[in-house]
């Protein structure tokens, strides 16, 4: 069917605007279709890795069942080398510093740690991690150790564990017979958490125990 007048004026528009533009709207749909292959690309590695990581922390946990510590530690291990961009990592290093912490070893213990508090890609686990290794090192108590836990406690808290920040500040002064200053920190640390209802109630009771020493909340 012959086309008329104006549908020939709309073809030879678009003839000339294709014409114009054709090697632009090619570059962007080429663009776009390899961003696509590239998301498509990173969501199945994502997925393939965390499916990987996640067989390899549950050979973790049944080396943890027959009580083989060496087992244990070589998994968490692997979990650091190979999927450090999963949650898995950061969860086992925790558990393997937990393991060579019972078993005396606190260097191996700080040395999780201090990559869960570098490394992790989960929040809540990086606070655990950062928590934890301060507390170590405030049981260490040699210089360089408090001189390490101060520059923890002294990052901007993890959203969430402001109390339990807060608390083992006040840890840090006690260590260093700074009672006052621990008092303080324990008070901001109670009324912290005496506001949170996600902590549970054993977080209340030794924080108690811990103002209680100091001379308990002020009036």
């Amino acid at each position: 069917m012959p086309l008329d007048l104006e549908e020939q004026e709309q073809l030879e528009q678009f003839k000339a605007f294709w014409q114009k533009y054709r090697n632009l709207i090619t570059g962007v749909a080429t663009v776009l279709l390899f961003a696509y292959a590239a998301y498509s690309g990173y969501q199945w590695w994502r997925t393939s890795q965390a499916a990987a990581a996640s067989q390899l922390y549950e050979t973790m946990v049944t080396a943890i069942g027959k009580g083989d510590k060496d087992q244990t530690l070589r998994a968490a291990d692997d979990l650091q080398k190979q999927f450090s961009g999963t949650p898995y990592a950061a969860m086992s290093s925790l558990v393997a510093a937990k393991i060579a912490s019972d078993a005396g070893d606190a260097a191996k213990s700080m040395d999780y740690l201090r990559w869960a508090a570098k490394n992790s890609s989960d929040k809540g686990y990086l606070a655990l991690a950062k928590l934890r290794l301060a507390a170590q090192l405030i049981e260490q108590g040699a210089k360089k150790d408090f001189a390490e836990a101060d520059a923890i406690l002294n990052e901007k808290p993890v959203a969430g564990f402001e109390a339990l920040w807060m608390e083992r500040r006040g840890d840090w002064y006690l260590a260093q017979k700074n009672t006052a200053d621990a008092r303080k920190s324990y008070e901001a640390a109670w009324k912290q958490l005496d506001q949170s209802k996600e902590f549970p109630e054993e977080a209340h009771r030794l924080l108690k125990v811990k103002l209680d020493a100091v001379g308990g909340v002020a009036q």
